[in-house]
């Protein structure tokens, strides 16, 4: 906490009932109860200085939010992530780490601020911010995220995904992310970063050669508009297409793997159904973690923008424990039921205020066992 409030200047030189490193809890407590009041959140985490006066002005809750922002949030969710995949002993296909991208909605109060901010669906009654996230799919954990309003185009908001990806990863995408410049940015930067994505109805290409009885290596020509979007795109990219039938059904993939060697082609198919452990990981969120509540209880947009990082810290602690527990019994953290051991830290969160700090070491193992 302390070294993402130094990158961006968050420092606060008065002592205060309720520290800038309280207000982290407070904003994941919002996420893990968000049926309680702020109020009470203060009371049920105990995160408050207990010396002197008791704390009870819910509109100073309000200020020290603005005082820590959204860019502090944000930068203690990228480095607790960054450290817990660096620890976190997580299985990987040939040497590659498998990710998904996926978009998600969300809707924020119904207030002129927030409509200013993020716009909303026609008909709907709420403003709603559209969300990109990037998500470990054997873990769940979620390792990059970029939203803003809801007219912004997915795409653009993956674009934002490509700086932080892992090297030596795959990246498996839906349909509808299909843009050459987007694909063809992302194997570029970095060591490895492939993709996987389905093929779109009436794919024009060209055969280069023959890898395999439904295994080709093909050349795509890209639009002069994404040429100029994209200023590095060449004329036409390489690519791998391999069909395969599942089920009756005839499927096709296009991918950046195209070592048939190191990469099989009878395997490509089947490892992009992991792409839809990213849709599960949604749904724990939004139905497990907030009770099926998708309308954000913060009033500002940059409360809002706060309160996201927040959830998305909230459940990444919960897929962090669960991620440690699986790795004691030789198990998928994936294979684990998130309601159930995330009812289990919510309530070992409930016993912390009567804990000494001593034992708390003892507690948590006792947890993750």
């Amino acid at each position: 906490i302390n070294e993402a409030y130094s990158l961006t200047d968050t420092v606060t030189m008065r002592k205060r009932k309720l520290t800038l490193e309280s207000m982290v809890w407070l904003l994941v407590g919002m996420a893990i109860y968000n049926n309680k009041s702020m109020k009470d959140l203060v009371n049920q985490l105990d995160i408050v200085d207990r010396t002197g006066k008791a704390f009870v002005a819910p509109s100073a809750l309000t200020q020290r939010r603005k005082t820590l922002g959204e860019g502090a949030i944000k930068a203690v969710f990228e480095r607790m992530t960054t450290s817990w995949l660096e620890s976190a002993k997580l299985p990987q296909w040939n040497g590659l780490t498998l990710l998904g991208v996926d978009g998600v909605v969300w809707r924020a109060p119904d207030n002129p601020q927030n409509e200013d901010a993020f716009s909303r669906q026609k008909g709907t009654q709420y403003p709603q911010v559209r969300m990109v996230c990037q998500m470990e799919l054997s873990s769940h954990l979620i390792t990059a995220s970029a939203f803003d309003n809801y007219n912004t185009n997915e795409m653009v908001l993956a674009e934002k995904l490509i700086e932080t990806t892992p090297d030596h990863s795959v990246t498996m995408f839906d349909k509808g992310f299909y843009s050459l410049g987007l694909l063809h940015k992302w194997q570029m930067v970095g060591s490895e970063r492939h993709w996987l994505i389905p093929v779109k109805k009436g794919l024009q290409y060209e055969v280069i050669r023959t890898l395999g009885r439904s295994d080709k290596l093909v050349r795509l020509a890209t639009t002069a508009h994404a040429r100029k979007r994209f200023d590095e795109l060449p004329e036409f990219i390489e690519a791998r297409l391999i069909t395969k039938q599942i089920k009756g059904k005839t499927c096709e993939v296009l991918t950046s793997m195209v070592d048939a060697m190191r990469f099989p082609g009878s395997e490509i198919v089947e490892l992009y159904t992991y792409r839809w452990e990213i849709e599960l990981g949604f749904r724990e969120i939004k139905q497990t973690l907030l009770n099926s509540e998708y309308t954000f209880r913060s009033k500002l947009p940059d409360m809002v923008e706060q309160e996201i990082w927040g959830l998305l810290l909230a459940y990444n602690l919960i897929r962090s424990a669960m991620t440690e527990a699986a790795s004691r019994k030789g198990i998928l953290p994936n294979q684990l039921s998130f309601s159930g051991c995330s009812s289990a830290v919510v309530a070992f969160l409930m016993t912390l205020q009567i804990t000494s700090p001593g034992k708390l070491p003892v507690f948590y193992n006792s947890l993750i066992e």
